[in-house]
């Protein structure tokens, strides 16, 4: 009986061994499962809080969020170690900061995007535009792009073909159909310019900000990948369990579900739509 019970303690031993050794990752350290991630207020905290963190919470995990004002402190805190992933910005945005800030920073996956709207009190559709009608654009860049990209979709203007649209200026324009006339605003203040100019447009997220419904656009954006949000981590964290998770997460049904849901005029990433189509 003695030895029986030393053989049985020996057994219970080992067991516990084994399942310590299985909350460890190959490496031998403990697998993270309390995360901390960062996201600007509005939207894109709430697609984490509501979407994101209850899947997370299901498979065991301690999700922290964490709200920002800005674009600038939710990278640097990444990179600091105050956050293990942040959702805000898109694929031009993190390299650029990256860049400019000596980052390491990967995307892990894209997610569905609040669109550029073309906005409008006095039209109520794009046909009823009239010749020489002012339209307020934003005054920078990146989004200055994506609003002359809508407009050429909808057929008011022609860009050089030449161009990279990513870039593309007022310059490359080489027809105005409408004879538009543009008056660069800085982005965050487009909503407000909403009752005072013909037309405006507005980057989603400031379009939510201001209450402004995504629906009421009299065009949405169509807006390649580049310029959708993404998961972002610190590169040297890309191959751990909690980003593989976070990815699983946002590809699940029951994300899909939340997003169809509560964040109507989002526009799916490609790896989305084509799943839906492959269905």
């Amino acid at each position: 009986m003695k030895k029986l019970s030393v053989f049985l303690v020996f057994l219970l031993s080992i067991g516990l061994l084994a399942a310590c050794a299985g909350k460890e990752t190959a490496s031998g350290t403990p697998e993270k499962k309390e995360l901390t991630i960062g996201a600007t207020s509005g939207p894109y905290s709430d697609m984490v809080n509501k979407a994101i963190k209850p899947i997370l919470e299901k498979k065991g995990y301690k999700v922290k969020v964490v709200e920002f004002s800005d674009y600038i402190q939710p990278n640097l805190a990444l990179a600091n170690g105050d956050l293990d992933a942040n959702l805000f910005q898109h694929k031009i945005y993190m390299e650029n900061f990256a860049k400019e800030h000596h980052l390491d920073l990967s995307e892990v996956i894209i997610v569905p995007t609040a669109p550029m709207g073309i906005y409008s009190k006095k039209f109520k559709s794009l046909d009823e535009i009239k010749d020489g009608s002012e339209i307020a654009i934003p005054n920078d860049p990146t989004n200055l792009a994506r609003a002359l990209l809508i407009l050429q979709d909808k057929k008011l203007i022609k860009l050089d073909p030449s161009v990279n649209p990513l870039t593309v200026s007022e310059k490359d324009i080489k027809e105005n159909v409408k004879h538009l006339k543009f008056k660069p605003i800085e982005a965050g203040q487009l909503p407000r310019t909403v009752e005072s100019v013909d037309l405006a447009a507005v980057p989603g997220n400031f379009a939510l900000a201001a209450k402004m419904n995504l629906m009421d656009a009299l065009a949405l954006e169509n807006m390649p990948d580049d310029y959708r949000n993404r998961i972002v981590v610190n590169t040297k964290d890309l191959n751990k369990p909690f980003v593989k998770d976070m990815k699983e997460a946002v590809e699940s049904k029951e994300f899909e579900e939340v997003i169809d849901k509560e964040f109507k005029g989002f526009g799916k990433p490609k790896w989305m739509l084509e799943r839906k189509q492959q269905q």
